[in-house]
């Protein structure tokens, strides 16, 4: 199995494609979110590119969801549910550099900024479809 995140920056946010790769065969895709790339800076930055081993995980405050191990300079780093990852106008968002999936890109509250939605069910077809440990690979 692959799991591979393609990635488009934009100056307020990250979006991303996730896709499950069982050979060449897609068994499942959905989009992500996460914050901008500020050169790797914590709370402030998506995660660099790279392969990552990542865990399912019980967070305390996130519920299940999934542990990105080994981040350079980075921790705690999780995959989990949420909508907002664009902070501009002191505006709620739901990450800190973890990433976001969802079903679709939308803007949900008219900002003009594109978030990430029906999350919940993203993390729950994710939940069931990932093993409890996997390699990740974000370009």
């Amino acid at each position: 199995m692959k799991i591979l995140i393609s990635r488009t920056y934009q100056e307020f946010e990250t979006l991303g494609s996730l896709f499950v790769l069982e050979g060449h065969k897609k068994i499942f895709d959905c989009k992500t979110i996460e914050l901008p790339w500020k050169d790797n800076q914590r709370n402030l930055s998506c995660i660099p590119e790279g392969a990552y081993m990542v865990e399912k995980f019980n967070s305390p405050s996130k519920g299940l969801c999934f542990h990105v191990q080994d981040v350079p300079e980075r921790s705690a780093i999780l995959i989990h549910k949420g909508n907002y990852a664009t902070s501009l106008n002191n505006r709620k968002i739901d990450t800190k550099g973890c990433i976001l999936p969802g079903l679709h890109h939308l803007d949900l509250n008219g900002d003009g900024f594109i978030d990430v939605a029906d999350s919940t069910s993203a993390m729950n077809i994710l939940l069931e479809k990932l093993p409890d440990i996997f390699k990740l690979i974000i370009i």
